[in-house]
C-alpha cells in the first residue's frame, strides 16, 4: 500500500497531517529559517542548507533571501538558476525548473490543490479518521526561462523553454517555448526571434 507521501507526489488525494509530511514540512521550516536568518557573505553556510533544504540542483543555485517553500525536497533546479527576494514555492509535487532560469521578486509557484468539493476539504471534528484531503499537480519550466516580478504559476502548468512570462501574470495553462507571454491569465503576446537578444 502507498504511503501519503507517495500518494502526495502520485498526485492523488493524500492526508497532509500524516505524521512523514509534517515531519517533512517542519524540516523545511527549520532551514528556511536558518537560511533567511543567514548573513550574505555566509556563502559557504548558505550553501550548505541550500544542499540540504533542495531535491537537487544546489550546488550553484542562487537564492535571494527571503525564501519559502513546503519540502524543499520536491524542488529540483537547474544548473545557474536565480530567485530574487520573496519567492515561494510550494512543492507538495515535483517543480522542476531547468538551466540559467530567472525568477523576479515574488514569484510563486503552487502545485497544491484542494478537493473543489467542498466536504472533501472539511475535516471532521467528530471522527478523527476523517481528514481534509489535498493533492497536487507537478509544475515543470523548461530552460533559460525568465519569470517577472510577483508572477503567480498554478499547479499542472509546464512553461517551455527560453520564454518569457510577464510581471504579475497569472499561469493557469502550458505555455509553449520561444515567447513572450503575460497577463491574468497568462497568454502567449508573441515570439521571441533573434531581436530579442538586443536592449530595446
Amino acid at each position: 500500500m502507498p504511503t501519503e507521501r507517495e500518494m502526495m507526489l502520485a498526485g492523488e488525494l493524500y492526508d497532509p497531517l500524516d505524521p512523514e509530511l509534517v515531519a517533512g514540512r517542519e524540516r523545511a521550516r527549520d532551514l528556511i529559517q536558518a537560511l533567511n536568518a543567514s548573513r550574505e557573505a555566509d556563502r559557504a553556510v548558505r550553501r550548505q542548507i541550500l544542499k540540504a533544504l533542495l531535491g537537487s540542483g544546489a550546488e550553484d543555485a542562487w537564492i535571494q533571501s527571503p525564501f519559502y517553500c513546503d519540502y524543499g525536497a520536491n524542488l529540483h533546479v537547474g544548473r545557474g538558476c536565480y530567485f530574487n527576494f520573496n519567492c515561494i514555492v510550494l512543492d507538495v509535487c515535483n517543480v522542476r525548473i531547468g538551466d540559467f532560469c530567472l525568477f523576479g521578486p515574488a514569484v510563486q509557484i503552487y502545485t497544491a490543490m484542494h478537493p473543489t468539493e467542498f466536504l472533501a476539504r472539511r475535516p471532521d471534528p467528530y471522527d478523527p479518521a476523517r481528514v481534509a484531503k489535498e493533492f497536487g499537480k507537478p509544475v515543470t519550466i523548461g530552460n533559460d526561462v525568465w519569470v517577472g516580478g510577483g508572477a503567480i504559476i498554478c499547479p499542472g502548468v509546464t512553461i517551455g523553454s527560453r520564454t518569457i512570462i510577464g510581471a504579475g501574470s497569472v499561469v493557469t495553462r502550458n505555455i509553449p517555448d520561444d515567447v513572450f507571454a503575460a497577463g491574468n491569465p497568462c497568454r502567449v503576446i508573441r515570439q521571441l526571434g533573434q531581436a530579442d537578444s538586443r536592449p530595446r
